[in-house]
């Protein structure tokens, strides 16, 4: 057995920034200066107790992305020199982010060990490469992201450390071939374990939905399937559960070989960035050479988020999260003896609590990030939830997941088309969307992503809108000058949110203009960018008439745009004329 020994390195604290939900995402350039990487880890190891460090195992790897295989050598050295008993890697560093909380959740190792929590690498949606982006966030022992309590600790740790732990003599470990190597340290042995990074996730997966269903639908020579990973990590998942468990044909499989640069792709699934996917169902500029498949579907780089199409038919996240509950407990066996809860980001619409409302469910609304929905199904309140921003779940694991969500819709479909797959037409995804609208109605929705924002211009533009909001007299002439045809403002707050399981309170959560109609305006900074500021603006419109729930969203939505652009002066303070991306 190979020994190592711990080395101290002095260290200088960096200019850091407060880690979210998302954790700490940055250039490249910025991860790779001397001890930077190791501040973060340093950080963490230090804001966690010490039962959760010493003689405990970890799980370190991520989205396959660029840097991600030096800082998985980094981090388990430093791991080692902390005390760690145990790293498990996923094979060649890759496990989506829903695969490292069920690894948490459900791994057993050989010697029944669990893990205690995960490094994961990944800087979610955002591009990768020498001159992209890099991120690590820090998951706890329940498979979520780490709470605002932990992620406070690292940040102040960031700002005062001195120096940090590492085992520099530690060899690096193949991380491309599955088994375990062992090392003997100051305080014993330290094992890294590689294992296959699909076979946990399949396993769980399985235990959720009825797997000879869902292939008999895709098995059948109507039915045609589309997925495509944006060469990201999905694609570890791709092939052993559609291909070999499922019986789709492996040409049905777009972009899903991992690549440390996504291809030189953006891989965040939607209408913008996924463009084969969207020309190859048909809603492309160009119409397509050959008919378009019954069903795609998108996945980001981290395989958390997903998007979701039929033929020449695109799901909008928020009906998706709400189509997926309304039909969960008939089509999901998981899901046989009811949904405990649901719940939404508060900028996602409200199409979810109006299904809420018809099931007599509970139902929740919180601030953007998947640590709420995670007290909440700690808790034993909420069965499915959902994000605006293409992110699905439910209380299998403690993360978003979007295998999960495109494994919900098919399940959804073979439901539906249980006895048809031998007739005529197959209920399509457009058919299940428009039946949806006639039973709860339809929230026509929209999300204007102004990127790379001046941050000081972003700040302004956000208190002119909180500065607004003490009148709303005056912002109604505003908006009766701009549209006369748009109904009036009766409601303008920040959203402040005080959870029912742990009563902390989150405030500054997003600027919301509500109108008498059930139409609402929201405005909101996003920390999901590695530089700049993103604004965000999301737009809802309600329609209960079954006659005008076909109408085309951009052009129901076009007054309320109109009035959103006006009241916000966006084009004054961005110096946008245009979104960077509208979905």
């Amino acid at each position: 057995m190979v020994m190592f020994k711990v080395s101290r390195v002095e260290t200088t604290p960096y200019d850091g920034q407060k880690p979210g939900t998302s954790g700490l995402r940055k250039k490249v350039k910025v991860f790779i200066q001397p001890h930077y990487l190791q501040n973060f880890v340093q950080s963490t190891f230090n804001a966690l107790s010490a039962e959760k460090v010493r003689g405990a195992t970890l799980v370190v790897s991520g989205d396959g992305r660029y840097f991600s295989k030096d800082a998985i050598q980094i981090i388990t050295k430093m791991a080692a020199a902390n005390g760690v008993r145990r790293v498990w890697i996923g094979q060649n560093g890759l496990l989506s982010t829903p695969a490292v909380s069920a690894v948490i959740r459900e791994r057993v190792g050989v010697d029944g060990s669990r893990a205690t929590g995960a490094f994961i690498l990944t800087a979610s949606h955002n591009p990768g490469g020498p001159h992209e982006d890099f991120g690590i966030k820090y998951n706890m022992e329940n498979g979520g992201p780490a709470p605002e309590g932990i992620t406070d600790k690292i940040y102040e740790n960031t700002k005062t450390i001195k120096e940090y732990l590492i085992a520099e003599d530690l060899s690096d470990v193949d991380i491309s071939t599955t088994g375990v190597t062992s090392f003997s340290g100051p305080e014993g042995q330290f094992d890294v374990d590689v294992f296959d990074s699909a076979s946990d996730y399949v396993k769980l997966m399985k235990s959720i939905f009825d797997f000879e269903s869902i292939r008999k639908l895709l098995t059948s020579p109507k039915f045609t399937f589309c997925y495509d990973a944006l060469h990201g990590v999905g694609g570890a998942y791709a092939k052993p559960i559609f291909v070999e468990e499922l019986g789709a044909q492996e040409r049905s499989l777009l972009n899903c070989t991992p690549k440390e640069d996504f291809g030189g792709g953006h891989p965040d699934p939607n209408l913008t960035y996924a463009k084969e996917l969207v020309a190859r169902m048909g809603l492309g500029k160009l119409d397509s050479e050959s008919e378009p498949p019954e069903f795609g579907a998108a996945a980001d780089g981290d395989a958390d988020r997903n998007m979701i199409l039929g033929k020449r038919f695109f799901v909008t996240p928020s009906d998706s999260v709400a189509i997926i509950a309304a039909n969960a407990v008939e089509a999901i066996p998981y899901f046989s003896a009811g949904l405990k809860g649901v719940a939404r980001s508060m900028p996602t619409s409200a199409a979810l609590d109006v299904v809420a409302k018809h099931l007599n469910l509970k139902f929740f609304e919180v601030p953007t990030g998947w640590k709420f929905f995670g007290n909440l199904m700690d808790a034993g309140l909420c069965s499915v939830c959902g994000e605006e921003s293409f992110g699905t779940g439910s209380d299998h694991i403690r993360e978003k997941d979007g295998i999960w969500a495109v494994l919900a819709w098919l399940s959804i479909l073979a439901h539906k088309n249980k006895g048809k797959l031998d007739g005529d037409k197959l209920v399509s995804v457009e058919d299940i969307v428009r039946q949806h609208w006639a039973t709860y109605g339809r929230h026509y929705y929209t999300r204007y992503d102004y990127e790379n924002v001046d941050a000081g211009a972003a700040k302004e533009l956000m208190a002119h809108l909180v500065k607004l909001q003490s009148s709303l007299s005056e912002v109604n002439d505003i908006v009766k000058g701009i549209r006369s045809d748009v109904a009036k403002v009766v409601h303008a707050d920040e959203f402040e949110y005080k959870d029912p399981v742990d009563g902390s309170i989150s405030r500054h959560q997003g600027i919301r203009y509500l109108f008498e109609d059930g139409s609402r305006l929201v405005f909101r900074l996003s920390g999901t960018g590695s530089e700049g500021a993103t604004i965000r603006l999301y737009i809802e419109q309600y329609e209960k008439d079954p006659l005008k729930t076909g109408r085309e969203s951009q052009e129901a939505l076009a007054p309320l745009v109109e009035v959103a652009l006006k009241l916000a002066k966006l084009q004054e303070f961005t110096g946008r004329s245009a979104p960077t991306v509208i979905t």
